[in-house]
């Protein structure tokens, strides 16, 4: 903090929509070097990078702003309320399985990659596994395992449940973040290749470009100019629904865990359910989707989706807040593992997706849809198409379902591995 620049969340927040501002600009050009640039690098990446670049350099911090958790609490549940008022559920469900065989294959990549990143890591640096008692690595790296399958739930259910020394856990959570946001950004940097990537996959995506069709055909069709009171009406729709989803989520997250022992202890499987988080974002999206079945679905007509796009870019703007360029190198080895246990994770999303002929959406949203969770698998959902965020949370509730059993099947895995 005493080196950093701005601390100032209203300062930061003006560095932030700056950079989205010339991102857009840039990416509008029709010709010239940012055509060309764009071409190679999406603008959603550069959204990212941005932000990720002024940490780095000290002129943020993202461990002295709440930006991140104003746009994680407030803009996403938001958005993803504007953002479903126009959902076809039934062509949600027309995707097909693929979408879960994928979420699936991320899951089985995070769990094998885990054990084989060790063992790898054994022959290559045998010295980064060391410790024992609580001290061990495969115990810290259980944490991981919770984070990259479920979400901050699961990683602090995975940190009661196998005792690592908490004064050592800082080195984990910055594997997770370093690692978890280069994934990200790679799969960003995908985005713009979408059509190569699934013609190298013989991918079938006549569903997804047929929702998509269906979605834009309906906005047309009822595409007014907006008027005051109709920005005015989609913000209270959008506002409302955030606060009485943040109301459900406390309400049922004291309720579990005032009356369910199994959802109150921290070392249950289970106690990723008494997170208000998992619940704010369920309710808004449910919210969000029972207001597609009223005469609120016309306010698409209006630019409900693109009010709420411009909430997920401010949140993609606050994630990108949290990669410190830098720390890649403050602990190489377990900073190692970490690469290597997300390169087995996509070298097996990749491998199903040939097999199943599976479209890249299905690929980068099955895996945010584990190492992201519910926070980013709708940002990479919605970078396809703002009709897409909802598979993007569904799947995501998965991650939440799975991943402490996930988590500890890994652990058991790795420490079987690094001969514990």
């Amino acid at each position: 903090m005493e080196n950093t620049l701005f601390t100032n969340d209203a300062i930061v927040f003006g560095l932030l929509m700056l950079a989205l501002g010339f991102v857009f600009y840039t990416s509008s050009k029709k010709e010239g070097f940012w055509k060309k640039f764009y071409s190679i690098v999406p603008a959603l990446l550069m959204c990212y990078l941005l932000p990720a670049i002024f940490n780095s350099l000290g002129w943020i911090d993202e461990g002295t702003s709440e930006l991140y958790f104003m746009a994680s609490r407030y803009l996403l549940p938001a958005a993803l309320v504007l953002m479903t008022l126009s959902i076809d559920l039934k062509a949600i469900f027309n995707l097909g399985p693929k979408s879960l065989i994928m979420f699936f294959a991320g899951t089985f990549g995070i769990i094998i990659g885990g054990p084989l990143a060790v063992l790898i890591m054994s022959v290559i640096s045998p010295e980064t596994l060391g410790g024992a008692g609580p001290d061990a690595i495969w115990r810290g790296l259980s944490t991981i395992a919770g984070s990259w399958i479920g979400g901050g739930a699961n990683q602090a259910a995975m940190l009661e449940i196998y005792e690592y020394n908490p004064d050592l856990y800082g080195g984990m959570v910055l594997v997770d973040i370093v690692v978890a946001n280069i994934l990200l950004a790679g799969l960003l940097m995908g985005i713009g290749k979408t059509d190569k990537i699934d013609a190298w996959l013989k991918a079938d995506n006549s569903a997804i470009e047929e929702l998509k069709k269906k979605v834009s055909n309906y906005a047309a069709s009822v595409t007014r100019n907006p008027s005051l009171p109709d920005y005015m009406i989609m913000l209270a729709l959008a506002f409302s629904a955030v606060g009485f989803a943040h109301w459900g989520a406390g309400e049922m997250s004291l309720f579990l865990s005032s009356n369910f022992e199994v959802f109150s202890d921290s070392k249950s499987a289970l106690s990723s359910f008494s997170s208000e988080f998992f619940w704010m974002i369920t309710i808004a999206t449910a919210i969000g989707i029972g207001l597609s079945f009223t005469r609120f679905k016309t306010y698409e007509g209006a630019g409900a989706s693109k009010i709420g796009s411009v909430f997920i870019y401010i949140l993609v703007a606050t994630i990108g807040m949290k990669m410190d360029l830098s720390m890649v190198f403050d602990n190489p080895g377990l900073i190692g593992i970490g690469l290597i246990w997300m390169s087995i994770h996509v070298i097996f999303l990749f491998a199903t997706a040939k097999i199943i002929k599976a479209p890249y959406f299905f690929l980068a949203v099955g895996s945010q849809a584990n190492v992201g969770g519910a926070a980013s698998a709708p940002v990479v959902a919605a970078a396809f198409h703002p009709s897409l965020a909802t598979v993007g949370v569904l799947l995501a509730v998965f991650g939440y379902v799975v991943g402490t059993y996930g988590a500890i099947l890994t652990t058991i895995l790795m420490q079987i591995a690094s001969g514990s």
